[in-house]
C-alpha cells in the first residue's frame, strides 16, 4: 500500500488559504510517463451517490456530483457536503468550502481568483435562484451574483474556462433568455451570453439537441463536441463536430466523420460520452456507450481520430470492450485513460453473455491504452465496476478519478482515488 504521511491529522476541515489565481489551460496535462497503478492513501471519501466532475483551483481539488456526506481519509470524521466539497491536492484534507447547491453538479471549470463554475441540474445556489450555472468562492462558498448566466431548462453537462470566456454545454435551448441550443459560450465575469458565437447545432427527428461533452484545446482554438445532434446550421454532423473558436465565432470546420452514424440499441439518442484532446491538440479521443457489442461499428469503445487534416476522417485506432460502457478519457501523452463499467479491453469478439473473446485482457472498471496503437497497456489498477468512471483530472502530478464506487486499486477509495507519477 502506498503511504503517505499527513502533516496533521485530518480531524477538522481546514480553511481554503487566500490565494488569487487564473484558470489554467483545460486541456489534459502532458506527463512523462504512466502513473503508478497504487493510489495514494490520504484523499477523502465520498461516501455516498455519485462524483460526476473534478477541478483544480490553485491547491485545491473541487469535487462535483450528486451526494450528502464525505469522510477523512481515515474515515473518522464526516462531513455534510451536499453535491460538491473540497480538498487540498497534496494532503487530502477537507477544505470548510461548502456552498448550498439544490441539485446534481455535471460539470466544474476553474475560474478566476480562486473561483470555480459550476454546471449542472441545480436550481439554486446558495438559496438564490440560478438554474444549470453559476459561479462561486473558493474563500467562502458564497456566489458571485455578479456572475448572472442561467439556462432556460434541463441542465449544463459540460463546461471549459478560457480566458475571458466560459464554454457550456448541455441540454438548454436558451440561456439568459438567449436561444442557443446545447452550446453557449459566455462573459467569464458576467455570465452575458456571447452573441457572435452560435453553433447552429439541430437534431430533426430528435427529442432535444444535447451536448453531452465537449473538449477545447490547449491552444483555445479548437472546440470538439459530442451529443444528440444532427446538424451543424445546414451541414450533416453526426453526434460529433469540430469547430473553429478562436474567433469571433464558432466556425464549423471541413473536419467530419460518419463513423458514429451506425447505430446502437435503440434508445441512444446519443451513444457518445466523452471526449478530449491530446494536449498537443493533434488527435481526440472518443469514449462511447450503446449497449452493443460489435466489431464493426463504435459502440462501447474508444476511437482515436486525427484534427489537423479537413475533409472525412476515419478512426486511427478503435479499442473495443465487447459490449461494456465506456464514460471517461484523459489524455497525458504516453497513455490514454478510460473509464467506464468495463471488464475487458482488446475484446472486439467477445460480448456481455459469452465472455471474453481471443486477445482481451482483463480491465475491471479503469484502464490505459496505448496512444499509437489503441492497444491495452500493462496499467492494470482495477476497481468495482458500479456504473462507472465519471470524470477524470489530470494535474501535473497526478490522475484522479471519480465514479460511484468505493474500490480502486484494490483498496478502500470511496468514490475519489488519486494516482500519482512514479517519485511524486
Amino acid at each position: 500500500m502506498r503511504r503517505r504521511l499527513l502533516a496533521a491529522a485530518a480531524v477538522a476541515a481546514v480553511a481554503i488559504p487566500a490565494v488569487a489565481s487564473a484558470p489554467p489551460a483545460t486541456a489534459d496535462t502532458y506527463h512523462p510517463t504512466v502513473v503508478s497503478a497504487d493510489p495514494v492513501d490520504f484523499t477523502p471519501h465520498v461516501l455516498d451517490g455519485t462524483v460526476w466532475a473534478l477541478a483544480l483551483v490553485g491547491d485545491t481539488v473541487v469535487v462535483g456530483g450528486a451526494f450528502t456526506k464525505v469522510s477523512d481519509a481515515s474515515r473518522r470524521v464526516t462531513f455534510a457536503r451536499k453535491n460538491i466539497f473540497a480538498f487540498g491536492l497534496h494532503d487530502g484534507q477537507i477544505r470548510t468550502f461548502a456552498p448550498e447547491v439544490d441539485g446534481a453538479i455535471y460539470s466544474l471549470a476553474t475560474g478566476p481568483d480562486y473561483s470555480v463554475y459550476l454546471g449542472g441540474a441545480f436550481k439554486s445556489v446558495n438559496g438564490t435562484a440560478q438554474r444549470g450555472l453559476a459561479r462561486v468562492s473558493l474563500h467562502d462558498g458564497s456566489r458571485y451574483s455578479s456572475f448572472g448566466a442561467r439556462v432556460n431548462w434541463g441542465d449544463v453537462r459540460s463546461l471549459s474556462s478560457r480566458g475571458g470566456s466560459l464554454y457550456a454545454g448541455g441540454t438548454f435551448s436558451a440561456v439568459s433568455g438567449v436561444r442557443r441550443s446545447g452550446l453557449v459560450r459566455l462573459n467569464a465575469l458576467t455570465g452575458v451570453v456571447d452573441q457572435g458565437f452560435d453553433a447552429r447545432l439541430a437534431g430533426p427527428g430528435l427529442k432535444r439537441v444535447r451536448v453531452e461533452h465537449f473538449d477545447v484545446s490547449l491552444d483555445g482554438r479548437k472546440l470538439i463536441a459530442v451529443g444528440a445532434f444532427l446538424k451543424s446550421g445546414t451541414a450533416a454532423r453526426n453526434q460529433i463536430a469540430l469547430f473553429d473558436v478562436g474567433g469571433p465565432g464558432a466556425n464549423l470546420t471541413g473536419w467530419y466523420t460518419d463513423a458514429f452514424v451506425p447505430t446502437c440499441m435503440q434508445g441512444f439518442d446519443t451513444y457518445l460520452r466523452q471526449v478530449k484532446f491530446s494536449p498537443d491538440g493533434s488527435y481526440i479521443v472518443v469514449a462511447a456507450t450503446g449497449r452493443a457489442s460489435s466489431a464493426q461499428k463504435l459502440c462501447d469503445s474508444a476511437a482515436r481520430f486525427e484534427t489537423r487534416a479537413a475533409g472525412k476522417q476515419n478512426p486511427t485506432w478503435v479499442q473495443r470492450t465487447g459490449g461494456d460502457s465506456l464514460y471517461a478519457v484523459a489524455i497525458t501523452g504516453p497513455a490514454v485513460y478510460l473509464g467506464g463499467h468495463q471488464r475487458w479491453f482488446d475484446n472486439p469478439y467477445g460480448t456481455d453473455g459469452n465472455g471474453p473473446g481471443p486477445g482481451a485482457v482483463s480491465r475491471p472498471g479503469i484502464g490505459a491504452v496505448n496512444p499509437n496503437t489503441g492497444k491495452a497497456l500493462e496499467w492494470n489498477p482495477t476497481r468495482s465496476r458500479g456504473v462507472g468512471v465519471r470524470a477524470f483530472l489530470v494535474t501535473p502530478h497526478f490522475l484522479l478519478v471519480g465514479s460511484d464506487t468505493d474500490e480502486l486499486g484494490r483498496e478502500y477509495h470511496g468514490r475519489v482515488g488519486m494516482f500519482p507519477l512514479p517519485g511524486a
